[in-house]
Parts: C-alpha cells; sequence; structure tokens
C-alpha cells in the first residue's frame, strides 16, 4: 500500500482534520492530533490492510522557545507488507509541567525505551507510560540535555563538567 492509499483510509476512518499528509519532504509523513495518537496507532497496528507491527523509532524534537513547539516522530514499518509511514505529534513546549504524549508502549513493546529516552533527553512525559524514568542520564541529573534552552550546571557530584 502506497503513501496516498494509507492517508486516505486514515482520512475515511479518523476524518480529514485528524490526518494531515506533507508530501513536501523527501520522506512523506502525516500529522495526527495528540489527542488521537493512541486510537490512530492502534488502527494502523490492527487493521489487515496495514498492520504495521514495528515502531522502529520514535524522535523527539524541540523546536525552541521561539516556535514554542515540540514533536514526536514515530516511525513504522509493515514487515510482511513491506510499506514504512511516519508519525508526528506537535505538542506546546512547556517546561512546568513537561509537555504529554500518550505513550505507545502498550502497542509495541519498542515504544518502552524510545519514550524513555525521549523523556531523558528532551523532555517530553508519556503518560501511562510502564516505567517512565531516566534511561542514559543519571536519575538526579537536572533538566534535559537536547531542548534548546539547556544549560549544563558547572558540576555534577563535585565533578567538574565545563
Amino acid at each position: 500500500m502506497n503513501f496516498t492509499a494509507i492517508v486516505s483510509l486514515l482520512q475515511t476512518r479518523f476524518g480529514p482534520e485528524a490526518v494531515v499528509a506533507n508530501t513536501t519532504n523527501p520522506q512523506p509523513y502525516l500529522t495526527v492530533p495528540v489527542e488521537q495518537l493512541v486510537a490512530i496507532g492502534q488502527f494502523l497496528r490492527d487493521d489487515d490492510r496495514l498492520f504495521f507491527d514495528l515502531l522502529a523509532c520514535v524522535t523527539a524534537i524541540d523546536n525552541g522557545p521561539e516556535a514554542g513547539t515540540m514533536e514526536v516522530i514515530y516511525n513504522l514499518t509493515s514487515i510482511p507488507f513491506e510499506h514504512n509511514l511516519m508519525l508526528k505529534v506537535v505538542v506546546p513546549r512547556t517546561t512546568q509541567p513537561l509537555p504529554a504524549v500518550p505513550s505507545l508502549a502498550h502497542l509495541w513493546r519498542t515504544a518502552d525505551w524510545h519514550e524513555r529516552e525521549a523523556f531523558d533527553l528532551v523532555g517530553i512525559r508519556f503518560t501511562d507510560h510502564p516505567d517512565l524514568r531516566r534511561i542514559l542520564l543519571p536519575a538526579d541529573w537536572v533538566g534535559h540535555p537536547l531542548r534548546t534552552d539547556y544549560r549544563e550546571e558547572d558540576q555534577y557530584h563535585g565533578i567538574q563538567t565545563k
């Protein structure tokens, strides 16, 4: 199934306002509302015509304070049908509380690690995640290093960091 057919199927099921296609990039992608992410993800996984059985990657991007948004990007693959899809959700950029996106770990087990990485490095909270805690940095690390406004502390436990 090609990108256009997938878009058509999703827009029929969820509405054209809920599934926005972007074909200007070298790899086309869909932007979906954060409120419908779980339902769309479950449909992509469970529908026999699509069967996206692999969540290959979850990436988070901080667009900076000026833009005021953050993005979470999902790369999905259907191994038997050999088709790929990129999904994106855009959320407001906040520091307290952290931006929230629902977890997809109950749909794809690989989301567990990737969501923890995005939480740790970019500071996006994944609601209903089974074990949302830092995975790469120490538990007492201050901040999220891949945020555009991150400032590293001068010392960590008496060790000079700069």
